[in-house]
Parts: structure tokens; C-alpha cells; sequence
């Protein structure tokens, strides 16, 4: 796995970008009633090892056992558990999204997994509303371990979810900090299939690996009011894609069909080096070349100020 496969947006050596594109985090956020929970946060004890309340309201939220909740400390974190839990069962193959988060090829490399078609995999991912484009592909169903990496679905602006009955038979990732404005709070979890064993998966993680403030995070994220603020938000944000989509074909780019809050745009001809230069400004776009779309830009959809200065930038 090159390093250019491993590139993540948000800040970096310049530090925070004034106008930050790269990322796929809520631009309404912080959620309120998310943010009081985490600077609440008790941080001087421990949080319960076996996470029972918060289990409890996650199964809540999403109408399912406890059981199959599993925490997790990241997404990533759960890519490699669910990676290493498969490969320890003999697994070898896995199937990849054509363009996706690199670290689904990350992990697989590092347990030496072949990449092969979902027909024939130990493992698949997907992942709807996909990254980098932000579409909603069809699922296909394999023999073995599926697993739906579900972190922008709470910011799914059009279309539809997955079924509810292909859903339980796969392992879904949820990632709430995207949608709550907080990722800088690391903590995610994973709904298991309904007729899952999660004893193996849930053994293969340290102890604690949520802290208190990702545990108070995700509590805020089973409340009324963090559902009711993140669907009122979702109408803003279907403004300023609308409004951002005119400011990139202004620019002679070409943008790509996305149903969630960040969409790609083929900047074709741009000039060399126009990210570096973009930095320097404090505008922040993800080159999609480590996600196989080479010439091609991922932005997150952004307030129209910060659209304003992409455009100034470039005009």
C-alpha cells in the first residue's frame, strides 16, 4: 500500500485549512447537543469496558438487539478487526470498491489477502452513499462476509438506503462523527448480521477502545434532539451543494453525480500543481488520484463563503 493510497483530508503540516474541502464532516456542525456532551465528557474515569448503556441506546436507535452492537474506536480500526477476524478464518480473498477508502486495500494487504470479484471473495466491501463519489451503487451479494460501510448515510442528501433485508444480512459501519461535526472524536460501531456471532469480532479489540468523550458523543447521537438537528440541517446542505455545483461549473468543471454532502468534480486541464497553490491559500481540496480518479477533485460541501473563495482563488 503506497503512501498516496493511505492520504486523508482535514489538516495537515500548514496546519488547519481556513476553507477545508478535503473533508466529508457535517459544514453545519457541530451538532449542539453533540458538542455539550463531549465537553462534558467525564474524563477522569473510566467508561464501562462492556459499553452496556451505550450498546443498549445504539440498539435503540437503529431497532435491534444489543447483541449485535459492536463499538469501536474508528471505522478504520473496524476495517482491520472485521479484515483480521476473516483472514484468521482462513479467508483470502476480498473484494474491493472500484474507487473507496483506502483503507479496505490497506488491511487486506496487510493480511495478504487477494483482491477478487464479490462472487468469490471471503470478504466484501462496499460502501452507500460511496467515497469518493458519493453515489449509491447497487450492493452485490457475496459468500462470504459482507460488510456496508454506512458513514455517510446520516448525510445522504438524495435516493434511498439498502433494503432493510439485505441490510441484516451484513456488517454495517457507522461513523457518526461526520455527521455530528465532532471528527475529531473518534468513535464509531457496527451493527453485526442478525444471525451473527460477534464473540470472535468483539475479541479481537483492546480493552476500552472507546474513551469517555467518544462514549458521550455517541450517546448524544442516540438523543431526539441529535436526530431532529441533523435532519433540519440536511435542508441547508442541500442548498449549498446546489449553489456549490454552480461555482464548480463556473469553473469549467465537471461534476459528478453524488447523493450525499460532497460530490467529485473533473477539474480536466487545471493548472499544475492548483491544490498546492490552493493551500497555500487556505483552501483545502482531496486529489481523487489515491482513490483511482486521477484529474479529478472531491469536495465537501462547504458554506457559500468558503464557495466564494474557492472561486476568487481560481478566477
Amino acid at each position: 500500500m503506497s503512501a498516496a493510497q493511505r492520504l486523508h483530508g482535514g489538516a495537515d503540516a500548514l496546519g488547519v485549512p481556513l476553507h477545508d474541502f478535503s473533508t466529508n464532516a457535517h459544514a453545519c456542525g457541530p451538532c449542539p447537543q453533540a458538542w455539550a456532551a463531549v465537553r462534558g465528557a467525564d474524563a477522569t474515569r473510566y467508561p464501562d469496558p462492556a459499553y452496556a448503556a451505550l450498546r443498549e441506546a445504539l440498539a435503540g436507535l437503529h431497532g435491534v438487539a444489543a447483541s449485535r452492537i459492536v463499538p469501536a474506536a474508528s471505522a478504520s480500526e473496524l476495517i482491520f478487526r472485521l479484515t483480521a477476524w476473516v483472514a484468521s478464518r482462513g479467508g483470502r480473498c476480498v473484494a474491493l470498491p472500484a474507487h473507496g477508502y483506502g483503507d479496505y486495500a490497506a488491511a487486506a494487504q496487510a493480511w495478504g489477502m487477494e483482491s477478487v470479484d464479490a462472487a468469490h471473495s471471503d470478504l466484501a466491501w462496499a460502501c452507500n452513499p460511496s467515497s469518493p463519489l458519493g453515489a449509491s451503487h447497487p450492493l452485490i451479494e457475496g459468500p462470504g462476509v459482507m460488510a456496508l460501510d454506512r458513514a455517510y448515510e446520516p448525510l445522504r442528501l438524495d435516493g434511498t438506503p439498502p433494503v432493510a433485508a439485505l441490510l441484516a444480512r451484513m456488517w454495517q459501519l457507522w461513523t457518526p462523527n461526520k455527521a455530528l461535526g465532532l471528527t475529531g472524536v473518534r468513535g464509531a460501531y457496527a451493527i453485526a448480521p442478525a444471525d451473527a456471532d460477534t464473540g470472535p469480532v468483539q475479541a479481537l479489540a483492546p480493552s476500552w477502545p472507546l474513551g469517555a468523550h467518544a462514549v458521550a458523543m455517541l450517546l448524544a447521537w442516540c438523543t431526539q434532539a441529535a436526530q431532529h438537528w441533523l435532519q433540519e440541517s440536511l435542508a441547508t446542505l442541500r442548498g449549498w451543494k446546489t449553489r456549490q455545483i454552480a461555482v464548480c461549473q463556473e469553473l469549467g468543471w465537471e461534476c459528478l453525480p453524488s447523493d450525499a454532502n460532497f460530490f467529485v468534480a473533473k477539474v480536466g486541464h487545471a493548472e499544475p500543481g492548483m491544490a498546492e497553490i490552493l493551500r497555500t491559500r487556505g483552501i483545502k481540496l482531496r486529489d481523487c488520484a489515491s482513490f483511482g480518479l486521477p484529474g479529478h477533485v472531491r469536495l465537501g460541501v462547504l458554506a457559500p463563503a468558503s464557495q466564494d473563495a474557492l472561486r476568487e482563488a481560481l478566477q
